[in-house]
């Protein structure tokens, strides 16, 4: 008996993410948008799709991975409440909740921390909250 064979899983699960946040119509309506690239003149709120760290999670049996994804919320709002508001409904959509991933099968996602910070430039008016959540999955059966 042969095991499927493994691929990256950054991509998928990156892919499955940006699906659970559109979905999400309360978390739509609370951002411009949830992206993978940000224009130059992109209206503020919004959701970037950031880094991800990829780690094999391997068993005698099967291939796995832990993915460790970044999401980063961007806002001009004065002060934190308005980037606080997204990043916790981001953690609603995604802590503990199964995601579809091509090629892969979810085993689960995990939150694992979230910092506030002020963008130093000038103006100085942008807030920024990045996000990581960590996500086991496993090489779907052939």
């Amino acid at each position: 008996m042969s095991m499927p064979v493994p691929g990256l899983a950054s991509l998928p699960t990156r892919d499955a993410v940006r699906d659970a946040l559109t979905g999400d119509a309360e978390l739509m309506s609370l951002v411009q948008g949830v992206l993978d690239w940000v224009p130059e003149k992109q209206p503020y709120p919004f959701v970037q799709l950031g880094e991800s760290f990829e780690t094999p999670a391997n068993a005698h049996d099967r291939h796995g991975a832990q993915v460790l994804q970044t999401l980063h919320v961007w806002s001009q709002y004065r002060g934190y409440a308005q980037g606080l508001t997204i990043a916790n409904r981001i953690i609603h959509v995604l802590d503990h909740t199964p995601l579809t991933i091509d090629g892969h099968v979810w085993r689960w996602t995990r939150f694992v921390s979230m910092q506030t910070l002020t963008d130093p430039e000038p103006p100085g008016d942008i807030r920024h909250l990045p996000l990581t959540f960590r996500i086991g999955t496993e090489v779907a059966p052939a």
